[in-house]
């Protein structure tokens, strides 16, 4: 089953038609969530016993519209809705126990107004174990690509495996990006490397990576993207003509699992198309 959030903005109307494209490829159940957040109205000397019963009722109205969209775009799908009280990130995090995919927009209808993502869409990239996808909320042309992020670490083959599930179900080529950098020798900077080598090696990298999961999507069609540069800047231009961009997220640092890495956080800040963070 896939999740989505929706809350009324524009990003959520873009992730439920997201959420509905997905669904109707994998052929699973869609549901679309709303969560109900009265602990703002909540707080002080005197608060208003009604405006519960106004955010149940706007909560009923955004549902049955995101649910219209559904049957709009993809009448096929099998559709639910719940609306269920709570932080919205708190909501979301329950609802990925039993799901496939979660699917937010990108910044909902708090917040400041020139962020490009909101604190519900990184809480919840950061803290479930299913592929969580990432929507913004602006329209762009199909380009028949899905782009895939990849190091030397085996904590990538999730994103991987992920990428070309996403490329066969949307008969897109698979751009294969891996970005490496030179390391800097604090006590040698004269130190020199044979670039020749250095590059056989990272084409190498993509190459073993590819091979483990190519023999099983013959139909893909895979595109080999090595250079030196950042990874973020890398995947960052790669994104301005993709339809997705796939990110594994290590979770390393003081919180383990709890905390996205430093280069899915970037993308997520800055790539230009849907964004899925798969974690290890």
């Amino acid at each position: 089953m896939i999740i989505v959030g929706v809350d009324g903005s524009v990003a959520a109307r873009a992730a439920v038609e997201w959420a509905a494209g997905d669904a109707f490829r994998m052929r699973v159940p869609l549901r679309i969530v709303h969560a109900v957040d009265r602990s703002p109205y909540q707080i002080g000397k005197y608060p208003n016993a009604a405006l519960p019963d106004v955010l149940l009722g706007e909560g009923h109205m955004i549902l049955r519209e995101a649910q219209a969209l559904v049957r709009e775009r993809q009448p096929t799908v099998e559709v639910e809705t719940r609306d269920i009280e709570g932080a919205p990130a708190e909501v979301l995090r329950e609802q990925a126990e039993d799901a496939t995919e979660i699917v937010v927009g990108s910044r909902g209808l708090g917040g400041f107004a020139g962020a490009l993502l909101g604190s519900v869409s990184m809480h919840v990239a950061g803290h479930v174990h299913c592929p969580v996808v990432v929507v913004r909320g602006d329209h762009r042309p199909m380009y028949g690509q899905v782009v895939v992020g990849v190091d030397d670490s085996p904590e990538c083959e999730p994103a991987l495996a992920y990428s070309f599930e996403q490329a066969k179900l949307r008969q897109s080529a698979l751009r294969v990006v891996h970005a490496w950098q030179l390391p800097v020798h604090a006590f040698a900077p004269e130190a020199s490397y044979d670039m020749d080598e250095v590059r056989t090696a990272q084409h190498q990298v993509v190459r073993d990576r590819m091979a483990i999961f190519s023999e099983d999507y013959p139909q893909v069609k895979l595109v080999e993207d090595v250079h030196c540069a950042d990874p973020v800047n890398a995947l960052t231009d790669a994104s301005e003509r993709a339809d997705l961009l796939v990110v594994g997220s290590h979770g390393r640092g003081a919180l383990g699992s709890m905390l996205l890495g430093s280069v899915s956080r970037g993308i997520l800040h800055h790539a230009r198309c849907p964004v899925a963070v798969v974690r290890a």
